[in-house]
């Protein structure tokens, strides 16, 4: 069945950048599903198996989930447009906008230097020396990283196939207002939103948008918040659904980056190396055929969100400095099932990798002490989430 397209349409078929034809799916037609248009005949057949999954989705989710790849207008449906039509993305994943207004923090709370000019101060880390925190600047960590912590398990409880990055990020503010704390990421460098939701091919700094998370995708939420002071700031990736925790290539990447994590902590004590870090996580990412992300550092975190040291992932850096008591700082290694290059969406904060394959992070603060480390944003018994086995043939032939 044919019907007369819109003009300047771009074929939904995968890595397919043709305009359209005159062909729409049939089975789209009949469950109601508009401007499914495919460039030939040959194209439709060879995405079969990719598009029929979205027949199981109601027209308005199908809109919000997969955006037409170049739209230069707003879907008068649903108001959803993607706002960059002409940018080359790397991956499947689109952004899907309008973006919700600024979340308000009450003024009762107190707010970092940042938070109404969007440039924060760095006047107090100029020098680049590593601050060792006293017993009562500790405590301030402490508390702040146990808040981070509750904040990000209950967004993490939250996930499910269905809902949107955006109504998680409603979901960590209102957390972080009830615990008397500021979202750290909101504006700071002009960001817009309270949590960072970092899906499939994305690396990090994901904005939450109006796209729903799919049974299938992961997500990574870093969670940050500013109380008393203080900052204290953690992530992990998620499996969304079942399919996800079938798929053998989702589950290596994922629980790679969750081991190199815990590879690198091991390290952490008095007089080890800042750079030693970067030389146990990526032998451990090829352990797994994984790739290192060598853009982005764990950093310094106390009374200011981002400062010395830099913690490089990637091994041979040439990082400077060693672990001393009372020092805190993150150590976030980024792990790619592909090449470890790096682009940014013209967003200027959404970094995917450059082959559109999928990408998994996980963070800690850490706290330098007299005998070792201790894991200020550690799991608690409860926690969402956590490590899982390899998928079996017969669970992974189940789900697909």
């Amino acid at each position: 069945m044919t019907a007369e397209p819109p003009t300047k349409r771009k074929c939904l078929g995968e890595d397919c950048d043709n305009d359209i034809g005159t062909l729409q799916c049939p089975k789209c037609l009949s469950l109601g599903i508009k401007d499914s248009f495919f460039c030939s005949q040959d194209c439709f057949k060879k995405n079969w198996n990719t598009h029929k999954a979205m027949h199981k989705q109601e027209s308005s989710i199908f809109r919000r989930i997969f955006p037409p790849k170049a739209v230069s207008y707003v879907d008068p449906e649903t108001s959803y447009y993607n706002p960059f039509p002409n940018y080359a993305f790397t991956g499947p994943l689109r952004p899907v906008y309008p973006l919700s207004p600024r979340r308000e923090v009450p003024k009762s709370i107190p707010h970092p230097d940042y938070s109404e000019s969007g440039i924060p101060n760095y006047s107090r880390s100029r020098s680049n020396k590593i601050e060792q925190l006293d017993a009562k600047a500790q405590d301030g960590m402490r508390k702040v990283c146990r808040l981070a912590r509750e904040v990000l398990d209950i967004a993490a409880a939250a996930l499910r196939p269905g809902i949107t990055t955006d109504e998680i990020d409603e979901i960590v503010h209102k957390a972080c207002i009830e615990r008397n704390s500021y979202p750290s990421p909101l504006n700071y460098n002009h960001f817009p939103k309270s949590v960072c939701t970092s899906v499939n091919e994305v690396i990090c700094h994901g904005i939450p948008d109006k796209r729903i998370l799919l049974d299938g995708d992961i997500v990574n939420l870093d969670v940050t918040l500013y109380h008393e002071g203080f900052h204290g700031d953690l992530n992990e990736t998620y499996y969304v659904g079942d399919r996800a925790k079938a798929d053998p290539d989702t589950v290596r990447v994922v629980e790679a980056a969750r081991e190199c994590l815990d590879e690198a902590i091991k390290l952490v004590k008095p007089g080890t190396l800042f750079r030693e870090f970067g030389n146990v996580i990526e032998a451990h990412a090829k352990s797994k055929n994984c790739s290192v992300i060598r853009t982005y550092v764990g950093h310094g975190i106390n009374r200011i969100f981002h400062g010395p040291p830099n913690i490089p992932h990637y091994a041979r850096n040439k990082a400077v400095g060693e672990c001393k008591p009372g020092m805190t700082f993150t150590i976030e290694p980024m792990v790619a099932l592909g090449k470890y290059r790096d682009v940014t969406w013209p967003d200027n904060w959404t970094s995917t990798t450059i082959d559109g394959k999928r990408t998994a992070q996980f963070e800690h603060t850490l706290l330098v002490t007299e005998t070792g480390v201790e894991v200020l944003t550690a799991r608690k018994a409860d926690s969402p989430g956590g490590p899982i086995p390899m998928p079996t043939a017969s669970e992974t032939n189940g789900t697909k």
